[in-house]
């Protein structure tokens, strides 16, 4: 078992030594202003100078407790020695020959590892999937369209409303999460069907409906779903949902496409999510923490359907060696602790959260599978409330605690996974604060 605490020079817990955000922050801040695009996103003034495991440094000295992880990224915390060390060694031997033109061995390790732990059936003498490498996950859900279109020869795809793959232009047509998203950039891509996610009613008018009516299933190349839900909500699907999808796929010839991007790489308490409800899918997309905040990303598919000929889908960045070297070492430690970790940590934080709801019941009861959780704010008739989410998630920040809002008012808890047990209580201590004040 790996030692799960990386932390050397900074606290385990938060420190502020200024007001937020400090003097030097507020300079940055107003030459960011001037210079970047408008679209970014910034939910409070955090200029972070230095991370380590579960703890982020801003300019001013100021130390906050991440639960947060770089939108799911960080999965073996801010600068890991061992992802470091990976990094070091192999920017000093080569830094990039592009792996589509020619070949190196990092990025072969990685796909041998990551075909091996694919959870597709067993190939006999062979891997279980291959391997396309990306940069991010909106450029694997892009790929993943390609492949299931190229290899049905068939045109229509479904996703679901509250689904996020991404702000490319198929990512986005497949995105059903916020309007703003959308808002300005049509046409989109054609052919994408949206439909509520994680019910049985769902699937029903699916099937009912909209394949008696409008949306012909010999038509559609593939069904794309989140197994959890991460920006939409960290929501988890109705037991049988997902089992139910393999089986209207398979009855119809669809192939079941698997975004992991969020919600994979140990996060659950599982390399892939998916892997909670035994079900195999056809194709799996990831990115975020494959590699522990180096850009990269991957597209996983059963061997048979990854025939696409050379030069028909390819990249000049994705594999990059650096990032490979970092995403093996970033397996190694998932496959040595930080699994189990996420499981365990996952169950103290959402027995805390459940406290919390029966103290306050404007949070609302948690849910999630291992350190992807959230819970949702309420106004005093239990409807969502996006004004009260915003407000908690300030207060925290100045109280130390970096927190995200996703769905529509919900707080997610998506730490990095060398988080441990006073850590997951300090952040709990911070929310319990914030509601009796």
């Amino acid at each position: 078992m790996l030692s799960i605490s990386v932390n050397k020079y900074l606290p385990t817990s938060p420190r502020l030594v200024t007001s937020l955000p400090g003097p030097r922050a507020r300079d940055i801040i107003e030459r960011d202003r001037a210079v970047t695009s408008p679209s970014y996103t910034r939910d409070y003034p955090l200029v972070a100078a230095r991370g380590e495991g579960c703890m982020v440094e801003d300019v001013d000295g100021n130390v906050f407790l991440d639960m947060t992880a770089g939108i799911a990224v960080t999965a073996t915390g801010h600068a890991h020695p061992e992802v470091v060390q990976a990094i070091q060694t192999q920017a000093a031997k080569l830094l990039h020959m592009s792996g589509t033109d020619f070949y190196y061995q990092p990025m072969v390790e990685l796909a041998e590892k990551l075909a091996a732990r694919a959870p597709f059936p067993p190939v006999a003498g062979t891997f279980p999937a291959r391997v396309f490498f990306t940069n991010s996950g909106a450029e694997s859900n892009e790929g993943a369209i390609k492949l299931a279109r190229y290899y049905t020869r068939r045109s229509l795809i479904v996703a679901f409303l509250g689904a996020f793959h991404g702000r490319t232009y198929g990512a986005m047509s497949l995105t059903g999460s916020k309007a703003v998203q959308r808002a300005g950039f049509g046409p989109l891509v054609p052919g994408i069907t949206h439909i509520t996610y994680g019910t049985h009613a769902s699937l029903d008018y699916l099937e009912k409906h909209l394949f008696t009516a409008t949306l012909p299933p010999q038509e559609v190349a593939a069904i794309v779903v989140e197994p959890i839900q991460g920006e939409g909500g960290y929501i988890v699907p109705e037991d049988g949902f997902l089992e139910r999808i393999r089986q209207i796929c398979d009855r119809h010839g669809i192939l079941m496409v698997v975004d992991e991007v969020q919600s994979g790489m140990g996060r659950t308490g599982r390399l892939f999510a998916i892997e909670h409800w035994n079900v195999m899918p056809d194709i799996i997309t990831t990115a975020k923490g494959i590699a522990s905040g180096l850009p990269l990303g991957a597209i996983l598919s059963r061997p048979q359907i990854m025939t696409w000929s050379p030069g028909s889908h390819a990249t000049t960045f994705g594999g990059n060696p650096v990032a490979c070297a970092a995403s093996i070492a970033t397996l190694h430690l998932l496959e040595n602790g930080l699994m189990a970790n996420a499981s365990r940590m996952g169950e103290q934080l959402q027995a805390g959260l459940t406290q919390l709801h029966h103290s306050f019941p404007t949070i609302s009861l948690p849910r999630g599978k291992g350190l992807m959780v959230a819970v949702d704010l309420l106004d005093d008739e239990g409807n969502p409330d996006p004004k009260l989410r915003d407000r908690v998630i300030q207060e925290a920040f100045l109280r130390g605690l970096l927190l995200l809002g996703c769905g529509k008012a919900a707080i997610r808890f998506c730490p990095p996974l060398v988080i441990d047990s006073n850590q997951i209580q300090i952040a709990l201590s911070i929310l319990k604060e914030i509601f009796l004040n």
